[in-house]
Formats: C-alpha cells, sequence, structure tokens
C-alpha cells in the first residue's frame, strides 16, 4: 500500500516498470535544468551590487559573460517547465494509474535543492528584505524610514535595493519583519549570508505548503498528488519563491496551514482546532496582507457546520473579527513595530506597471484623452482605474463568500478566485501573485479546463520574466541573443535524447494520453 497525503492508493494503482522508467527521464531532465539554473545564476542572476564572485576564479567567469551565463540559465528554464509539463501527465485525474506520494516527494527534492545554492534571480526583492531588516535591527521604524534615509546610500545593504524603493518604507507586515531582524542581528551587513537565511524562511514557507496541500486536497477530493504537482512543483514556485526569495511563500504556507489545522475542528466542531488554525492565519497576513481573506471562508465553512443560517453566519463572523483583532493587536505590539504597516500597504503603488490591468487602462483611457485633445490626466486615471478595480475585487470576493457559504461552490475554489480577483484587480500585479490563486485552488478543482489554462499560464509566466531582475537599458541585445542561445540548446538537448524521450512523447495506450 501507498500513502498519498491521508488517501490511501493500491499498488495496482502505481506506476507500472515502463511509466518508472519514463518518469526517472523526467526527473532527471528536470534536475539537469534546475543544475543549469545554479551555474548561469552566477552571471545571469540579480547578483548584489559588491558581487562576491567578482575575481573568483572559475565562478566569476560568468559575470563578464552575461549572454552566455543568461542563456544557461533559459535552458534550465525551459528544461525544467518541459520536465513539469510532462510530469502532468502522470498526476492526470481520472488516469488508471497516478504517481505515489514519495516519488513526487523526491521529484521536488530533486528539483528544489540544487536552486537553493542559486544566485537570487527574476527579482531583487530580496536585498530589500536585507536593507528593511538591517532598519529594524538598528532599532529605526522600518515603516517610516527608507534604506537611504536610515542606513545611508553608500551602505551596502542599500546599494543592492533598486532605486524606486530605495526611500520608501516597508510594506510588509510585522510578523516579517521581526523575523527579518532576528536574521539582520545574524549576518549584519554580509549579503550572502543574509540571502541564504532568508532563503531558508521561505522554504520553510515551501515546506509548510508542502505539508498542507495533499491533505487539503483529500478534504476536497482532488487527488493529493495532483495538488503538490500544480501547487508545490509548480515552475513559478521554484523560480519567484525557492531562488526569487519572495516572501509570499512563507505567507502561503502559513495560511494553508492555517487552513489544515482549523478544518480539524470541523468534523466534529472542535474551537480549539478552529482557533489555532484562525490565528495561524493571521500570522500569514502579518506577512502578507491577502492571507486574511482566508478568514472569511473558513468562518463560511463553520457558520455552514453551526446551521447554515443567517444568524450563524453573524455569530462566525463576530468570532473570526474578534479572532483577527486580538492577533494583529499580539502581534503588532509583540513585534515591536506597531501598526505602522497600515499607513504602508499602498508602497507598492507607486509603481505604474501595465501588467496591472486597473493600471493598464488607465493609462488607456488617459492616452484616449490625449488623442482627443483633453489633456494629460493620467494620473487621475490611474486613480480612477485603481479604485474601480479594487471596488470590483471587493463585489466579486463577497459574492464568492455568499456562494460558498449557500454549498453552490467549494470554499476553497472560493478563496483561490477571490484571492485571484484581489491581486490581479489590485493596483500592482506581480508573475508570482498568480500563486495566491492557483495554489488554493490547486487542492479543490480537477476540471481539465482549470487544469489546462493554470498549466498553461504557469509556463508561459515562467518563461517571459528575465532572470536578471531589472530591465535591460543599454544591452536590449543581451536578451535576444541569450535567449536565441538557449532555444537552439535545449532543440539540440532534445534532439539527443530523442531515442530515450520518443516514446513518452506518443500516445500512452493505458490512458494518460500525450505530454
Amino acid at each position: 500500500m501507498s500513502t498519498n497525503g491521508g488517501a490511501v492508493t493500491p499498488e495496482s494503482d502505481l506506476l507500472n516498470g515502463r511509466e518508472r522508467r519514463q518518469l526517472d527521464i523526467v526527473r532527471r531532465w528536470g534536475t539537469i535544468g534546475a543544475l543549469l539554473l545554479t551555474v548561469g545564476s552566477l552571471g545571469g542572476g540579480a547578483a548584489p551590487i559588491y558581487s562576491p564572485l567578482y575575481g573568483v576564479p572559475v565562478l566569476g567567469l560568468f559575470s563578464r559573460m552575461p549572454s552566455v551565463a543568461m542563456g544557461v540559465v533559459w535552458t534550465g528554464i525551459f528544461m525544467i517547465v518541459s520536465a513539469w509539463l510532462a510530469l502532468g501527465r502522470f498526476v492526470k485525474p481520472g488516469r488508471p494509474r497516478l504517481i505515489s506520494r514519495g516519488q513526487m516527494d523526491r521529484t521536488l527534492l530533486m528539483w528544489t535543492v540544487p536552486l537553493v545554492f542559486c544566485v537570487p534571480m527574476f527579482s531583487r526583492d530580496v536585498y530589500s528584505y536585507l536593507a528593511q531588516s538591517e532598519i529594524a535591527a538598528r532599532g529605526l521604524d522600518p515603516y517610516e524610514l527608507g534604506p537611504a534615509n536610515a542606513l545611508g546610500v553608500d551602505h551596502v545593504l542599500t546599494r543592492g535595493v533598486p532605486n524606486i524603493w530605495r526611500e520608501t518604507p516597508a510594506p510588509y507586515g510585522p510578523l516579517f519583519l521581526a523575523f527579518g531582524r532576528l536574521t539582520a542581528m545574524l549576518t549584519g551587513d554580509h549579503v550572502v549570508s543574509g540571502v541564504f537565511v532568508h532563503r531558508l524562511l521561505v522554504l520553510v514557507g515551501l515546506g509548510m505548503i508542502v505539508w498542507a496541500l495533499p491533505r487539503l486536497a483529500t478534504r476536497f477530493g482532488v487527488p493529493p498528488v495532483g495538488a503538490l504537482w500544480l501547487g508545490a512543483l509548480n515552475p513559478l514556485v521554484l523560480f519567484h519563491i525557492v531562488i526569487g526569495v519572495h516572501n509570499d511563500g512563507l505567507a502561503l504556507g502559513l495560511m494553508l496551514v492555517g487552513l489544515e489545522l482549523a478544518m480539524r475542528g470541523l468534523e466534529p466542531l472542535k474551537w480549539t482546532w478552529i482557533t489555532l488554525g484562525a490565528g495561524v492565519i493571521v500570522c500569514g497576513a502579518m506577512v502578507k496582507i491577502p492571507a486574511m481573506a482566508a478568514l472569511g471562508f473558513l468562518g463560511v465553512l463553520v457558520a455552514r457546520k453551526l446551521g447554515g443560517q443567517l444568524k450563524h453566519l453573524a455569530i462566525v463572523a463576530g468570532i473570526m473579527a474578534v479572532i483577527a483583532a486580538v492577533g494583529v493587536v499580539v502581534i503588532c505590539l509583540g513585534t515591536g513595530f506597531g501598526f505602522g504597516w497600515v499607513e504602508t500597504l499602498n508602497v507598492a503603488s507607486t509603481v505604474k506597471s501595465w501588467m496591472s490591468p486597473p493600471t493598464a487602462l488607465g493609462f488607456l483611457g488617459a492616452g484616449t484623452g490625449i488623442l482627443l485633445g483633453l489633456g494629460n490626466h493620467t494620473e487621475a486615471m490611474i486613480s480612477l482605474t485603481r479604485l474601480l478595480g479594487q471596488a470590483v475585487s471587493v463585489v466579486i470576493t463577497v459574492g464568492l463568500l455568499w456562494r460558498s457559504f449557500k454549498g453552490r461552490i467549494k470554499a476553497m475554489n472560493g478563496l483561490g478566485a477571490a484571492l485571484g480577483a484581489i491581486l490581479v484587480l489590485g493596483p500592482v500585479l506581480q508573475p508570482w501573485y498568480v500563486l495566491w490563486a492557483a495554489i488554493p485552488l490547486a487542492t479543490a478543482v480537477v476540471g481539465p479546463k482549470f487544469r489546462m489554462f493554470a498549466m498553461v499560464t504557469s509556463a508561459i509566466i515562467a518563461i517571459i520574466l528575465p532572470p536578471t531582475g531589472s530591465a535591460f537599458d543599454g544591452r536590449a541585445y543581451t536578451v535576444p541573443q541569450a535567449v536565441a542561445g538557449a532555444v537552439i540548446t535545449f532543440a539540440i538537448c532534445v534532439l539527443i535524447a530523442r531515442k530515450r524521450v520518443g516514446p513518452f512523447l506518443r500516445s500512452d495506450p493505458a490512458g494518460g494520453g500525450q505530454v
């Protein structure tokens, strides 16, 4: 017998010998991709300004060959994404034989461990984390002072922060800054060790995701290995949580663990478990505030267990509000940071990116006004469309809460859709924000249309973002050269391996379909 996160799978439902050999090929393909990412990051990543690699024999060579290094990175990206897509064949809902939980866990380890040693890529946010942590460690208020004001413009940690964020206060919750303060006390202004400790922190978040996903999936009737494939092994998780060191991983991990703990108190109703789970969710929100939305959908589940009447919903809403208020006050006062985070929640909105639909709509409206001779009202239009976007997201979230309360949709589906609406319609949208919707939905949706949409969306977003986490002003030729080289290299790798990979690309008579 084999255990899949709580669901028992008979041996007859496990992969046969031929499929295990195919799985081995996929695993090694992804592992090679991870190793290429690690090597390529030495010259193609978002390295610190004062990189210790400069002048180091062999390792320092990559920083002097950015096109080659990024070509290696993109080759690794293509290999991991293609391996992940191929792995999806073994977790396809309705397939007669699925990969076991042990095989999935080993695959996750094989692809993740090399990435732990990568130079940060795809974003430079981790350097902002280090600077904000140092501000907190010095006893200053990171919600009042930016790195340039608190540390000085020439400080080694300030130099690593992108220019746009050097004078802005921290937009993150006090619990995350408390963790960061401890990191700064341990590592000081040593950038490499600071990045590594922050990466260990987000790996704890990934561990929580891996622990909670299969258990939640079992509760909502989804194959646990399918949830792990889409949630934990998603290239966006590997690239932006593990490599990019984004604290979204910690917030998501706490949110999912909180939901799992709370749901242990639903059958039968046990308020101790529910309160504990809700408290953990609040901790997630004190890392990043969107996690607080999970309290609403947890409350809906509890209200349905109490009887499903409006009075039950009102009572539970009041209880959840009290738990949230107490948790927030305890964390804010306990960490010593107070409530300054409330005023900095909109810091990220200073960035006006076309990736955010409301912001893009504002640009479009302003551009139309300029063409019609009505004047340049870009700021006003963007403010208006962002306000409308946030209002629409509130309406959508309330509607999803109501539908979940009436039992028309699963609560986890409602949570995933609500988080997607909140972030997509928010003032700023980053590629890794997709995970806030994808990971909860991975535990509750088995439909082929959703699976295909999530798979394609994740793969496209994983490929398109440059690894350096910055623009290529004056070096626009670097990216096309790197991508062209990576495409050629990847094609050659496929041709070399075609004799072994070829049979895997054909239809599976056992019902697995095609990759």
